[in-house]
């Protein structure tokens, strides 16, 4: 029979273990649940852009709310299918001839790497990470929740939700607010709203003015697949600093199948127009949200990385500034004590930008 001490001990073991596997599942619990809640802001950036799209289909027609915010979405549809109609068959080729090409241009990349004492001492230390464990962690990066496609599906239903009443969900996160702090709950939402309203302008211009240039750059240098290049710039144009630099890799890749000097030339476009979008779209982004400063957004997407892998690294800036206007709102206007101006939102260093 077992002692008193030996029960006890045995319960004590057992208690232990019970409470490391609860802390385990809440882990695990609360990482999918972030997810989730990501997706979530993901969908309402899009109900963002419906609302932004009528709100300006309003003003410049004069129609009512229901029938601008109709053509918002379905006409947003309709560009995007005409677009893949016309340009699908020559996207799709070029996709096939990018993934013929890469692995090709790859193994050149290793023989000249190999011819010389720097580039062997690189290949070891990548040939000693393993190729499987650089498979895993960029597999466990782009993984979701649902999968790709059921994130993207899921994402777009909840913007499309998010658009047709989106007082119904406005009005709810306000009902946790006391009724004493409601006005300055909306005066809150209503910051972060021009916030990312701000981002998302700012995005789109940027992703469509860096994927022309890209693909125009490309095109003169004679680059293989110089469509799909300028798209894929433009898509990771989502990931600020990162983006550029993934972007970059598979052109040059390329451009060294053509000479070492094209492959400068690509990197030099691939700056060039990076450099300009970095004087003159971000500075635009920047009047519409909060200053952010690039060390914390770089760091921000590290983690967001870290967590929720290739969505979370999307969603880090819109997340990053939501949470600055928060702690801004809630704590440092609050131990600085300041005042709320009527139709003005104060940054955190005291600029105020007009709303609207």
């Amino acid at each position: 029979m077992n002692s008193p001490q030996q029960s006890t001990y045995i319960q004590k073991v057992w208690q232990t273990m019970g409470i490391v596997a609860l802390l385990v599942s809440a882990i695990l619990i609360a990482r999918v649940a972030f997810n989730v809640l990501l997706m979530i802001l993901a969908g309402s950036l899009i109900a963002t852009y419906f609302h932004g799209l009528g709100d300006m289909i309003e003003r410049r027609t004069k129609m009512g709310r229901r029938w601008a915010m109709l053509i918002s979405v379905l006409g947003t549809f309709v560009i995007i299918s005409v677009l893949l109609w016309f340009m699908g068959t020559k996207i799709q080729q070029q996709i096939n001839e990018l993934s013929a090409t890469l692995p090709g241009t790859v193994h050149n990349l290793k023989a000249k790497l190999a011819q010389t004492d720097i580039g062997r001492k690189l290949l070891e230390s990548v040939n000693n990470n393993g190729d499987g464990k650089m498979m895993a962690t960029a597999q466990s990066f782009f993984s979701t929740s649902f999968g790709v496609l059921g994130d993207v599906y899921i994402i777009l239903f909840l913007g499309i939700f998010f658009t047709t009443n989106p007082s119904i969900y406005k009005d709810g996160i306000l009902l946790l607010v006391p009724p004493s702090r409601k006005k300055m709950g909306h005066h809150i939402m209503d910051r972060i709203s021009l916030s990312l309203k701000g981002w998302l302008k700012g995005m789109m211009v940027s992703m469509v003015l860096v994927a022309i240039m890209i693909g125009t750059g490309l095109t003169i240098l004679h680059i293989p697949v110089a469509l799909v290049l300028g798209l894929i710039t433009g898509i990771l144009e989502l990931v600020p600093t990162l983006g550029s630099v993934i972007a970059m890799v598979p052109g040059t890749l390329l451009g060294l199948t053509v000479s070492t000097n094209t492959a400068i030339l690509v990197a030099i476009v691939y700056i060039v127009s990076q450099t300009i979008t970095s004087n003159i779209v971000n500075p635009l982004i920047q009047k519409k949200m909060i200053n952010l400063p690039p060390a914390l957004t770089l760091i921000s997407q590290l983690i967001m990385g870290s967590v929720s892998g290739a969505l979370g690294v999307i969603m880090a800036v819109p997340l990053l500034a939501i949470t600055v206007i928060l702690v801004d709102e809630l704590y440092v206007k609050k131990i600085h004590h300041i005042p709320e101006e009527k139709g003005k939102l104060v940054t955190t260093k005291g600029v105020t930008s007009d709303q609207g």
